[in-house]
């Protein structure tokens, strides 16, 4: 099993890679395999709405800059997912924003029936409200939202004092302990014979006629 953990952060080796690093260690610990990857420093498109990845049925963005397509690739193979933001101006960095976007508009099936989980880091405030922005693209796509013994913040304005918030890191290992806990069970029902659900589709309400 391997969970991927996508770092948001412009910053490869900052707050929210630190925060990251944590969980990945308590994954590693229950024998889960992990893969930090960081969508790097440079400006990414968000999506257009063009419809263009449905209509080329490959599960893929149309537009190949940036890290989408890649992630995407990465994503058809994992068995979770933990997407680490910064906190700029009380809310999730844009970037991440605009990258998950094209990720979940082009393929959220990828995702559907995996774990998924959020992680803050803030110097200070708007961990929460950023938390909130990025569970929607897990409960808009048939996950399994893993939770911990808080909410999945830490706080600190470098690594090193990243590492000195003791419950912030506690809150991380927990985490990965819960996320490896959710993966044996889910795997433990697909080998006792438990299918995936079949959900109903095709029905979308438009409030405006």
């Amino acid at each position: 099993m391997k969970v991927l953990l996508i770092n948001g952060s412009p910053n490869r080796n900052g707050c929210t890679y630190t925060a990251l690093s944590e969980v990945a260690g308590a994954l590693n610990a229950e024998g889960i395999e992990t893969e930090i990857f960081h969508i790097g420093s440079g400006p990414v498109m968000d999506c257009l709405g063009c419809g263009a990845c449905h209509r080329q049925k490959n599960g893929r963005c149309a537009f190949s800059d940036g890290p989408v397509n890649e992630i995407l690739e990465k994503a058809e193979e994992a068995d979770g997912f933990i997407f680490g933001s910064p906190v700029y101006y009380a809310h999730t960095d844009g970037r991440i924003l605009s990258v998950l976007n094209r990720v979940f508009y082009a393929h959220s099936g990828a995702f559907a029936n995996k774990p998924g989980a959020a992680v803050t880091s803030a110097r200070r405030a708007g961990t929460t409200a950023s938390l909130d922005i990025l569970n929607k693209y897990f409960t808009i796509s048939n996950m399994p939202v893993v939770s911990s013994s808080y909410w999945n913040m830490v706080h600190g304005n470098t690594p090193e004092q990243v590492r000195q918030d003791t419950e912030g890191m506690q809150t991380m290992r927990n985490l990965g302990k819960n996320m490896a806990w959710l993966l044996k069970c889910i795997e433990a029902g697909r080998n006792a014979g438990i299918a995936d659900p079949e959900l109903d589709s095709g029905n979308r309400t438009n409030f405006i006629r």
